[in-house]
């Protein structure tokens, strides 16, 4: 008898079946479904880690040591089904006993044909499922286990591929459909990531093929939906864990998943978009660990009509072959013989570039390019033209339906070029990317870089959800759970701080406290200071010196500040470092004896005479800029600081005419930089600038570490920095190594606390006006920083709906944060924006004649 109920296909990944928690979301989300008069294909993969243990179960049975490997793979299934109440021997000795025979064989012949590989791989599926249709069955849902093996069939191919990459037949099937009819069950479960042979024997589907198989058994039972349960709530504009600014995906096109999936987004394998794109079926990623979120719906259409960039994705382990032939040009089938060996030898090519005298192709990772292969592959290539490989490249791209139209929109972005010399462009043809190919350690800070840059949200987004961020901010187990920032431990306090009336800075002296000994702890540093530009507030100051820091000034009214701060601050514990000062600035920094910096020829060409005597620092311009903004980078051709290096033969002539003594040499390339091996590029490109300077004594590095963002956790690891200074110590003690950070030391201390004065709901958007805006934190509008913005009041209250939060200021940049996940909120509450410590009230206005945030410390 028919049944005319319509099936949903849920697909639930290793990660998403390893305990008894899981499996209780499972439950829920399964009766959901029949509720809703459905029926349910539960398609799963192995116990998460199980199918790498089993490829090492291969492995050791080659080397005769399978028995700890065996017992590990059955301790973990034991231990589930204990947590599960149910007789896993009774249930699974069959399973444990089949590998041991099988692993035996293979001890015993020293051959690990792909035939038993493929039967040892399809255990971790097969004894998942087992005990995922006992413990469904024994909580009351009747469950039908059903041997995938006997529905999917691998299609003939080579011996290797039909064994351990098999593709299967995706036409709907009405045997399946009778078949699974019969049973009576409102529920089945079967596995991923296997199949059956023509022969009866086993093949699986490659790793990541449990995504494929549920689409082969949704397209085959024409099903309503297909589900993919992850351990992400979908697709994301990036990888949230290069940054948590990537936004969650709400709706993608097939072609548009495919393009992602295919670029390198881990969240469904490429080969799972096909069956249901051709059967027309929607499909939906979800996450078992906040089952209440959307996820993203992937289906025909797009989320919207108009060009739109979606998410920029990084792919590692790509190879390049460059085929140079002057004989090239104009000489017709020269790329078909280029293109040739590839094909013989079963190399699929992804990325193609031509000019008229050389051909750039991009193999992505893939374990068959074996050393020998790619022998092979070059000895028939150089038959033809000059060959270059380059190993370890990265493919970064840019996707979104209309990629062409939005190159203008790209214009800003493309200036981090500069810093990843770029080895391949390659705009595709459907016009959903385009893709730059750069050196494999550079894919993930330009992929960083161009998402922040580019992905812009909009208000009531259609296409965009929450960022990863905020979405974790909701989770059980946010790390701001178990490791609080400071501002959560002393929310009350900053809840009794907050004026009525106005908006308030608060500095956490603990934080500045930390942040300033861990650069004064540094064993391989011989000074730190702190650059003062970023926060004056007296207090802060006097913690940053306490901790063991110097102070970094760039004007005189700084340098009083700070021994206004310090009355007993010496001269030799202040760094004067200005840029463009008058004459009486630096007479009087000369006349008090503090360190001086030059950076520019100006002052040594026409005030000659009040550095007589004077020991003084020159400041280089590296012409390598560095940081996360164009208005942070302080080094190249266009930068206003420091002497180009061909300035510096003059310097030294006119420092030597004046009677000054060159002891330092200064460089600062930008700020928010969390690589320690910039700084020891900085280090040796110092130590070659002072090689002619004999009196140079000091290496001042600059400052510019990298903090925790909103955007992702991005702080320096201040011990790697300390391993990287103490190896420029060991190959050149004769100098003293300086650092001068400023944001690293106060940003994380300061919050912005502000009341809200009006909510506003559009047709279109939704915003919560507050108090204060760019008048006392510029930011966001002069440099597109993201800070963490909560209501402070109901700080742990459910996440209700996305604003943005705006100022009272007139002007359309008045805006603090777009498209924020925030609690319902109403006039009065009190909003905290996080790491505001750093060049905020330093930078505030009377803007409008409104007054900008007061301080205090805590």
């Amino acid at each position: 008898m028919t049944n005319t109920q319509t099936w949903i296909v849920l697909k639930f990944g290793g990660t998403s079946v390893k305990s008894l928690a899981d499996w209780r979301v499972i439950s829920k989300q399964v009766t959901a479904r029949l509720e809703a008069g459905h029926r349910a294909l539960i398609v799963h993969s192995a116990l998460s880690g199980i199918s790498d243990a089993l490829e090492d179960l291969v492995i050791a049975a080659l080397e005769n040591e399978a028995e700890p490997v065996l017992a590990a793979i059955r301790a973990r299934h034991l231990d589930l089904a204990s947590e599960m109440e149910l007789d896993g021997a009774a249930l699974l000795d069959s399973y444990f006993t089949g590998l041991e025979r099988l692993s035996a064989g293979i001890s015993l012949t020293g051959d690990a044909s792909p035939r038993l590989r493929a039967r040892i791989m399809a255990h971790g599926e097969l004894m998942a499922t087992t005990l995922g249709a006992a413990w469904l069955n024994k909580t009351g849902l009747q469950a039908h286990w059903l041997d995938a093996r006997t529905a999917l069939q691998a299609l003939p191919s080579d011996p290797v591929s039909s064994y351990l990459n098999a593709d299967c037949a995706y036409d709907t099937d009405t045997a399946l459909q009778a078949r699974l009819d019969d049973t009576g069950a409102p529920v089945v479960i079967t596995q991923g990531f296997i199949a059956g042979r023509e022969d009866g024997d086993t093949a699986i589907l490659g790793r990541g093929g449990s995504d494929t198989s549920a689409a082969y058994f949704a397209a085959k039972l024409n099903a309503d939906r297909l589900e993919i349960w992850t351990d992400v709530p979908g697709f994301f504009s990036a990888d949230p864990r290069l940054t948590g600014s990537a936004r969650q995906i709400r709706a993608l096109s097939y072609e548009e998943a495919q393009e992602l999936a295919s670029m390198g987004a881990g969240v469904l394998h490429p080969r799972a978009i096909a069956p249901v794109r051709k059967a027309g079926i929607a499909m939906q990623v979800l996450c078992t660990h906040q089952p209440e979120l959307d996820g993203t719906r992937i289906q025909a259409t797009p989320s919207e009509d108009a060009p739109r960039l979606k998410a920029v994705s990084v792919k590692h382990g790509v190879r390049l072959f460059t085929l140079d032939n002057d004989g090239m040009w104009r000489t017709s089938g020269f790329l078909a013989k280029a293109f040739e060996p590839f094909a013989q030898h079963g190399v699929s090519i992804d990325l193609v570039s031509t000019s008229e005298t050389s051909v750039t192709l991009s193999l992505d990772e893939d374990p068959a390019l074996t050393p020998e292969v790619l022998d092979r592959l070059r000895s028939d290539l150089e038959a033809i033209a000059r060959v270059e490989l380059i190993e370890d490249c990265a493919a970064v791209s840019l996707v979104g339906r209309g990629v062409r139209a939005l190159l203008a929109q790209f214009g800003p972005a493309m200036e981090a070029f500069a810093h990843y010399p770029v080895r391949l462009v390659s705009q595709a043809a459907n016009d959903l990317n385009l893709t730059v190919v750069v050196d494999g350690d550079q894919g993930k800070a330009l992929c960083r870089r161009l998402h922040d840059q580019l992905i812009q949200p909009k208000p009531r987004d259609v296409t965009f959800g929450p960022s990863w961020r905020e979405l974790q901010a909701q989770a059980v187990d946010t790390p701001s759970a178990s490791s609080p920032v400071w501002w959560r431990t002393k929310r009350q306090a900053l809840l009794d701080l907050c004026p009525a009336d106005s908006a308030l800075y608060v500095y956490d002296l603990e934080t500045v406290k930390a942040r300033a000994s861990a650069i004064s702890g540094l064993k391989n540093l011989d000074r730190g200071w702190y650059a003062m530009k970023a926060n004056h507030q007296p207090d802060v100051i006097r913690t940053a010196v306490e901790a063991g820091l110097g102070v970094e000034c760039v004007s005189m009214a700084e340098v009083h500040a700070a021994r206004a701060a310090v009355p007993d601050l010496g001269p030799d514990r202040i760094l004067f470092t200005p840029n463009f000062a008058s004459r009486a600035e630096y007479a009087e920094a000369i006349e008090m004896g503090v360190h001086l910096t030059l950076d520019g020829l100006h002052p040594l060409r026409h005030w000659s005479e009040i550095f007589a005597g004077a020991e003084i620092t020159l400041r280089i311009n590296p012409q390598r800029p560095e940081g996360h903004h164009k208005h942070v980078r302080t080094a190249g051709p266009e930068a206003k600081f420091g002497l180009h290096a061909d300035e510096l033969p003059e310097a030294i002539d006119l420092a030597r005419k004046a009677g000054a003594i060159i002891t330092g040499l200064h460089v600062h390339s930008g700020s928010g930089i969390s690589d320690p091996e910039h700084w020891r590029r900085v280090g040796l490109f110092l130590t070659e600038t002072a090689r002619d300077l004999p009196d140079v004594k000091i290496l001042d590095l600059g400052g510019g570490l990298g903090v925790d963002e909103a955007s992702g956790p991005r702080r320096i690891d201040t011990d790697a920095l300390d391993v990287m200074l103490g190896e420029l110590k060991t190959a050149y003690p004769n100098y003293q190594l300086w650092l001068e950070p400023g944001r690293f030391i106060v940003a994380e201390s300061g919050v912005l606390l502000a009341r809200v004065n009006q909510v506003k709901h559009t047709p279109d958007a939704r915003f919560i006006g507050i108090n204060t805006g760019m008048n006392s934190l510029i930011r966001p509008a002069l440099y597109g920083a993201r800070h963490d913005i909560v209501n402070l009041t109901r700080l742990d209250e459910p996440m209700d709906w996305v604003a943005d939060i705006v100022g009272p200021i007139c002007e359309t940049a008045d805006r603090l944060g777009a498209q924020r996940l925030m609690p319902h909120t109403e006039e009065g509450d009190i909003i905290l924006i996080g790491n505001g410590g750093a060049y905020g009230r330093v930078m505030a206005s009377t803007y409008n004649l409104r007054q900008p945030a007061g301080e205090a410390v805590i």
